[in-house]
């Protein structure tokens, strides 16, 4: 139940987070709702938005759902971020740890590859920092073109550099999408749709059958 275990744990500590953050800026509230503690402030609500649009979506979720989550009045929401779509393209910054974890795990002999890719991608999204950005990215591309265009550019970009000594010759890019379909669908099936039982198998039985199915494409 590794994997399942690990997304209420994710959910928990942005919420704990969240709650910390906001008791900690509400204890110099102003009376007009203004707050000394802008930073923190700041970040509470973008916390909340990551945690909000990462269970909901960019359509399912409101600048006062995102300020309740928050603790904060909506109008800092406003004050801070403006509108929604300014708020969610900040909460779709990508997390530094998945072109680090990508780029490592690309370095080294071929054999084994595969598996150790598979690896990085999991570490990443099982990082309970990282995972609700991911999550509001893969969620709202379908639907929202800003989140569509950073997750290709996550998908093929980063692979993309990370692979350019690996996957070679004509059809390189092609194999190089094929290595990140694998990875996003990956991801969607484990920690978006929970289907089971992937969504609970540990992770070195995922690494151990997925990497196989990479390893194949790049030694095409």
């Amino acid at each position: 139940m590794e994997s399942v275990s690990a997304m209420r744990e994710v959910s928990g500590s942005g919420r704990e987070q969240i709650d910390a953050t906001a008791r900690t800026a509400a204890a110099g509230k102003h009376a007009g709702g203004r707050r000394p503690g802008e930073t923190r402030t700041r970040a509470a609500i973008l916390s909340a938005a990551r945690v909000c649009f990462a269970e909901r979506g960019f359509d399912g979720t409101s600048l006062r759902r995102i300020a309740e989550t928050a603790g904060v009045d909506q109008s800092l929401v406003h004050h801070f971020y403006g509108t929604k779509e300014s708020l969610f393209l900040q909460a779709l910054a990508r997390p530094g740890k998945i072109e680090e974890a990508i780029t490592a795990a690309a370095r080294g002999e071929r054999d084994g590859i595969g598996e150790r890719m598979v690896r990085a991608h999991l570490s990443v999204w099982d990082d309970v920092s990282s995972r609700p950005a991911l999550m509001t990215m893969v969620r709202s591309a379908a639907i929202h073109r800003a989140a569509a265009a950073r997750l290709r550019e996550t998908a093929t970009g980063i692979l993309a550099r990370a692979l350019s000594g690996v996957i070679t010759g004509d059809d390189a890019m092609l194999r190089t999408s094929m290595v990140a379909t694998q990875l996003i669908g990956l991801a969607m099936m484990r920690y978006v749709a929970l289907l089971e039982p992937l969504a609970s198998a540990d992770t070195e039985t995922v690494v151990r059958y997925y990497g196989r199915a990479l390893q194949a494409i790049m030694e095409e």
